[in-house]
């Protein structure tokens, strides 16, 4: 093994700290260190993995810039030379530690793992009747009652603004890979007492492995519409409700998506910013190259769930419908259960 591959993995074990250290302006969510860039200025679109097979590994959706820590440190800090990286990096391993996050104790399952995802799913609840299903009527998605990927946790912990631990309910979504194995949760935490998101920075956070992966509803096949968030994709089915989608979770997620090897076309919902465009171009590069032929959903607004809200279910239809391949626009996609899992 080089020195630099070895120095990696020493960093890697200690992701949080690395980004405590040199990313200090950015946050932690849930196995994530989010930030806007490698400089340290506040934002999102960079994000570091904190734990499992993946940690140390980093990846900015704004500029697709990724690498492994010694690679965020060098940009830092302005280093060119490998031997000045190194040099930095066995300054910063020498310092001593502060205590860990869980206050010295060592879980059972490791923080932020795939199985930690799976347990906390398997020990939530069906969302009907529940704030979860709240939320989504108020999002203008009624009886989603049946969607496998989601339920509910009437109390899913997370870290306060001052890393306390606290609890509140939360929407919990299953990641699945290819083969339909969890490997990761996005938790959506909500108001104890209304229908929206709760008051608390970040109330999005993402557990497990989600790379790649994303919120499926419904088996995709030949074909398959994907995009970024769980409400615009739900929206997508309330008017199509045949149509598989998965939703990626994020712009920079949607560009790293994994395509079924079958697939043969590929509808990409797109969120009317920036970010959302490049992730279409990105994704639209790749299932091209694999010979996939893709079709481009477009909002009205800024995401096809402001679209549902803005005009209801049956102008949505309309605008979607007018966008479909000429096989699949006279209503292919239109009949059948919008909550079933497919």
């Amino acid at each position: 093994m080089s020195a630099a591959s070895e120095m990696a993995q020493r960093l890697a074990r200690e992701a949080e700290a690395v980004c405590r250290r040199y990313l200090p302006a950015g946050r932690r969510e849930g196995c994530y260190w989010r930030i806007g860039d490698v400089q340290g200025t506040p934002g999102g679109s960079l994000y570091v993995h904190l734990y499992g097979i993946a940690a140390g590994k980093w990846a900015d959706g704004a500029t697709g810039e990724h690498g492994d820590l010694l690679d965020l440190i060098g940009a830092n800090r302005g280093l060119g030379r490998l031997r000045d990286v190194l040099a930095e990096a066995r300054g910063f391993l020498g310092q001593p530690r502060p205590p860990s996050a869980c206050g010295g104790w060592t879980p059972s399952v490791a923080v932020g793992s795939p199985e930690a995802a799976r347990r906390l799913f398997a020990r939530s609840l069906p969302i009907a009747g529940t704030l979860a299903e709240t939320y989504l009527r108020n999002r203008g998605l009624p009886d989603i009652q049946n969607s496998g990927p989601l339920r509910f946790q009437p109390r899913c912990w997370y870290r306060d603004a001052e890393d306390r631990f606290a609890a509140g309910p939360a929407l919990v979504a299953a990641v699945t890979d290819l083969d339909g194995r969890i490997t990761g949760v996005q938790r959506l935490w909500l108001d104890p007492v209304g229908g929206g998101k709760a008051a608390m920075p970040s109330p999005r956070r993402a557990l497990g492995h989600l790379l790649g992966n994303g919120v499926r509803f419904g088996v995709a096949r030949d074909a398959l519409a994907a995009g970024e968030g769980i409400e615009t994709m739900l929206a997508l089915r309330l008017a199509l409700p045949v149509l598989p989608a998965v939703a990626a979770l994020s712009a920079g997620h949607l560009a790293a998506l994994r395509l079924p090897s079958a697939l043969r076309r590929l509808y990409i919902a797109r969120d009317n910013d920036a970010a959302g465009q490049r992730a279409v171009d990105r994704l639209g590069d790749r299932a091209d190259a694999a010979g996939v032929e893709v079709r481009v959903l477009a909002p009205q607004a800024k995401d096809l769930n402001d679209d549902l809200r803005d005009h209801g279910p049956a102008m949505l239809r309309a605008h979607l419908r007018a966008q479909l391949a000429p096989e699949d626009g006279a209503g292919g996609w239109e009949t059948g259960d919008p909550g079933a899992d497919g």
